[in-house]
């Protein structure tokens, strides 16, 4: 079954609006008829099976059936503060750590960052990296949007980490896959949860400390060294494995 998100605002008690592209989607792409049932995600948790009952030029009006109550979120929100990579790596980033279960992406200019955005280039980036995000949610069954954030300064990055519950930070240079086990095993659900992962070149070791000192763990993802697109992806596998319910 197909699903759609649409703001609070757009569902009533017995009908929801759709608007937007997911209107051309439905009607030229999908070529979906009346009479059809869809998922509608109010990106807070919630979906509605319903009906499509119009299908306009410019919106769809679906019908509410019934309501369900949300279960595809991991039981901790996780932020992935991910170091800028090259090329398109951040598609990927962003596509799959979605289909992990993340909460948030910030994108983060460390040292190494070769990537350097201004402030045009940022916009379009950002509009292309959450489009990914909002397709990932659909295509995994998420009940919500991750935010892609603007690029933020490492400096910046760590004030914002300073306020979750726990901060963990795979290191090449950190040891003991044990001490690392300890530690995912010691994150409860609930608790608020960030990852930093460095560029191509990972973090200098002047940003590690930075990090430690504000909170951070510092981990082993084992002796294997990852790529920046996938190291991400481990750390997100973990957590969901130990926080999934």
């Amino acid at each position: 079954m197909h699903r759609f998100f649409a703001e609070p605002g757009q569902i009533g008690e017995k009908e929801i609006v759709i608007t937007g592209a997911d209107v051309n989607h439905i009607r030229n792409v999908l070529r979906m008829r009346t009479d059809e049932e869809v998922l509608i995600a109010d990106g807070q948790g919630a979906e509605y099976r319903c009906k499509l009952t119009e299908l306009g030029e410019n919106e769809v009006r679906v019908q509410i059936l019934w309501k369900l109550d949300g279960n595809a979120e991991l039981a901790s929100a996780v932020t992935l503060f991910q170091g800028l990579p090259k090329s398109d790596k951040m598609d990927l980033i962003v596509q799959k750590c979605v289909e992990l279960g993340v909460d948030r992406i910030v994108p983060v200019s460390t040292k190494r960052a070769v990537v350097k955005l201004d402030a045009k280039k940022e916009q379009t980036r950002l509009k292309r990296w959450n489009t990914i995000s909002e397709s990932a949610a659909k295509q995994s069954g998420r009940g919500v949007i991750p935010e892609v954030s603007g690029i933020m300064s490492f400096e910046k990055a760590l004030e914002e980490a300073k306020k979750l519950d726990v901060l963990l930070i795979p290191y090449e240079r950190a040891e003991h896959m044990a001490e690392t086990r300890r530690v995912m095993g010691e994150i409860r659900p609930g608790q608020s949860v960030g990852i930093f992962i460095g560029p191509e070149g990972g973090f200098e070791e002047s940003e590690v400390e930075e990090a430690v000192a504000a909170g951070a763990r510092a981990i082993t993802l084992g002796r294997r060294i990852l790529r920046t697109e996938t190291a991400g992806l481990a750390v997100m596998s973990m957590l969901s494995y130990l926080l999934e319910e």
